[in-house]
C-alpha cells in the first residue's frame, strides 16, 4: 500500500499526513506492509516532500518579502535541487494579518536559486505557489545580476507597484551558471502574467490588493514586459502569454525568461520523488489534499497521483481534509 498524499494546507504536512494515515490503517491491519511518498505540487512543501523522499535539506539566510532576514531551505540530492520560491516569498514569510501587494518582492527566491548553483545544481527544479508577490519575478531577477532602473538611473523600488517606474533593464550581469543549468518550472497554474486571467487579476485579491492595486499591478507588469523587449527582444512580450507566466504572481515569467522549461508541478515532483518505482511496489494507492473541489482537477497533487496511477491498474483511495480556522 502506498500513501502519496499532499499537505493537508492549514491542519497537516504532507508527511503527517502519511503518519497519521499509516497508524490509523496497523491498528486495524498490524504489520500491514505501508509505503510513504508525501508529495506535493510545486507550491509550499515542496522542499520536506523531498527531504522525505531523501533529499538533504540545505538552509540559507535570505531576504523575506519585506526584505526582513528569513532562513529558508531548499533540497538537494546528487546535481537535482528542489528550491520551493515560497520558503523566501511565501505568504508565510508575512507577518499574521499583514500583506503588501505592491511592495513584496522574489529577491529571496533568488538568493535561493543563487545558492542551490553554489551547492553545484545541475538541475534545478524550481517550485512556484504560495507567494506573497506579484513582481513578474524581478527581485528574483536582480538577485541573479539583473538590473531594473528608473529614469535617473537609480534602482525601482522592489514589488510590483515599483515597475510602474521602470526605464531601462540591464541583464549582461546575470549569473553565467544560469546558462548551463536545466531550470524546471513547477507549477500547477498557467496563466499568463497580464489581463483578465494574470496573476493580478486572478491571484492578486488573496495577496491584499484592492481593485486598484490589482489595475496597477496588470499595468506596472505590462510595463515590465515592453521595457524587457529592448534588452531580451520579442520573447520578453511572447513569454507574458506563456503558459506559467503569471504563477506565483509572475515570478514564472521571470523564470522562462531565464530559459526554464514549464511543466505541471505534480508531473516533475512525482518524477523527482520516484513514485513510479514505489507504484510498482503498490496495490492500493492513498492520496489527497487539503480540500478536493475544482481546481484538484487542474494539477493538483490528488489529480497527478490518480493519473499516474492509472496505467499501472492501482487501486487508489482519494481523501481530503478541513482546513483549521485560519
Amino acid at each position: 500500500m502506498l500513501i502519496a498524499a499532499d499537505k493537508f494546507k492549514g491542519s497537516l504536512t504532507a508527511v503527517q499526513v502519511a503518519e497519521r494515515v499509516t497508524a490509523g490503517l496497523r491498528r486495524i491491519v498490524p504489520g500491514l506492509d505501508v509505503e510513504a511518498l508525501p508529495v506535493a505540487d510545486g507550491g509550499d512543501g515542496t522542499v520536506a516532500a523531498a527531504v522525505a523522499a531523501g533529499f538533504e535539506r540545505h538552509e540559507r539566510a535570505v531576504a523575506g518579502p519585506l526584505g526582513q532576514e528569513v532562513t529558508a531551505a531548499f533540497a538537494l540530492r546528487g546535481g537535482t535541487a528542489v528550491v520551493e520560491m515560497a520558503e523566501a516569498s511565501g505568504l508565510q514569510r508575512l507577518p499574521r494579518g499583514v500583506f503588501a501587494p505592491l511592495t513584496a518582492s522574489t529577491y529571496g527566491s533568488g538568493e535561493l536559486l543563487r545558492a542551490a548553483l553554489d551547492a553545484g545544481a545541475r538541475t534545478i527544479v524550481f517550485g512556484v505557489g504560495g507567494s506573497a508577490t506579484t513582481d513578474g519575478g524581478a527581485g528574483m531577477l536582480s538577485a541573479l545580476g539583473a538590473r531594473f532602473l528608473d529614469e535617473e538611473g537609480e534602482p525601482v523600488p522592489p514589488g510590483g507597484g515599483g515597475l510602474a517606474d521602470l526605464a531601462r533593464v540591464d541583464l549582461s550581469g546575470l549569473d553565467p551558471r544560469l546558462s548551463a543549468v536545466d531550470l524546471v518550472l513547477a507549477s500547477d497554474v498557467d496563466n499568463p502574467l497580464t489581463g483578465p486571467k494574470g496573476a493580478p487579476a486572478v491571484y492578486g485579491p488573496q495577496k491584499g490588493a484592492s481593485p486598484d492595486d490589482v489595475a496597477a499591478l496588470d499595468e506596472a507588469l505590462t510595463h515590465f514586459a515592453k521595457i524587457l523587449e529592448a534588452e531580451a527582444g520579442p520573447r520578453a512580450v511572447e513569454y507574458a502569454t506563456a503558459p506559467g507566466a503569471g504563477a506565483a504572481g509572475g515570478i514564472g515569467y521571470g523564470a522562462l525568461l531565464l530559459g526554464a522549461r514549464f511543466r505541471p508541478g505534480i508531473e516533475v515532483m512525482l518524477d523527482v520523488l520516484g513514485f513510479a518505482p514505489a507504484l510498482e511496489r503498490a496495490a492500493l494507492v492513498i492520496t489527497g489534499e487539503g480540500s478536493l473541489d475544482e481546481q484538484t482537477l487542474h494539477g493538483k497533487a490528488p489529480a497527478g497521483v490518480a493519473g499516474a496511477g492509472r496505467p499501472r491498474g492501482a487501486g487508489g483511495v482519494g481523501g481530503w481534509g478541513r482546513r483549521a480556522p485560519a
